[in-house]
């Protein structure tokens, strides 16, 4: 069988009875980097071997696990830190499992993006997870422009070095929104900030804040604007003007939040 065991994602005593008492039941375990898992199964007194598995070799390694959980060893995956398959390695081979007809479960635990939401206080009955950001701005700006009408709270992973510029893009696009920022959870110096992107960007702006970080997104409120009294093109017109949006862009937003097709949209523009 394979067993997903979630590890801490910071304070080393984050860890359930049941994960101790599978990761030493098990023939070995698959971790992202060994010298690292190495120093919680050392605090725990765990002493199996362990096997590199991370995104880069997820596909070279995955047959001969297969084979080996064919032959009825009990394998564990952990992750650096957190739930296995949540933004790390783990999704693939629990699929090949799945179509092998091998037997998955998981060992619950500590997860950073619920940690966060849970201590947030933006909406929690409704939200979406969306892993890391892409990277380049253009990429970057696009998948912004499509989370803003999402009408529950928004969870996404990102790196200190770059959230400096997440949030001088998110201000050009949505300055009054708020967000909140989790940094470094359940370590001593844990830290969360809420407001708007421009007054966390001041917080940070002389000095980039470290450690693990994810952003949340308050959700859209239909009530903060009253579309509904306008014409599409006003509609679109509007968005241009506030998010310094293309007419495409803008076009795709209003689609969106009118649940209509974008080429009907296009269409009152070109007729």
């Amino acid at each position: 069988m394979l067993y997903l065991v979630a590890t801490p994602i910071g304070h080393l005593s984050d860890i359930t009875f049941r994960a101790i008492e599978t990761l030493k039941f098990c023939d070995y375990i698959l971790c992202e980097d060994t010298r690292h898992s190495l120093r919680l199964l050392q605090h725990y007194d765990i002493h199996k071997p362990l096997k590199s598995y991370h995104k880069f070799n997820e596909t070279e390694k995955s047959q001969s696990i297969l084979d080996d959980l064919h032959a009825g060893k009990n394998i564990c995956l952990i992750s650096d830190a957190g739930t296995p398959g949540i933004s790390d390695p783990g999704t693939q081979l629990v699929q090949l499992c799945i179509s092998n007809q091998i037997p998955v479960t998981a060992i619950p635990g500590p997860c950073a993006a619920i940690q966060a939401l849970s201590c947030s206080g933006l909406p929690t009955d409704h939200f979406q997870f969306i892993g890391f950001l892409p990277r380049k701005e253009g990429e970057l700006k696009k998948f912004l422009l499509s989370l803003f009408t999402y009408t529950g709270t928004t969870i996404c992973y990102e790196s200190p070095h770059r959230l400096i510029d997440t949030l001088k893009l998110f201000h050009s696009l949505q300055p009054h929104r708020q967000l909140v920022v989790a940094r470094e959870l359940t370590k001593k110096f844990e830290e969360f900030v809420r407001g708007t992107a421009e007054e966390i960007f001041k917080k940070w702006k002389d000095k980039e804040p470290r450690g693990e970080i994810v952003l949340m997104i308050e959700p859209f409120s239909q009530t903060q604007v009253d579309w509904n009294q306008w014409s599409p093109e006003e509609h679109v017109s509007w968005m241009q003007a506030t998010y310094s949006l293309s007419r495409k862009e803008a076009i795709k937003m209003v689609a969106d939040l009118r649940q209509v097709s974008k080429r009907d949209i296009y269409n009152l523009f070109h007729n």
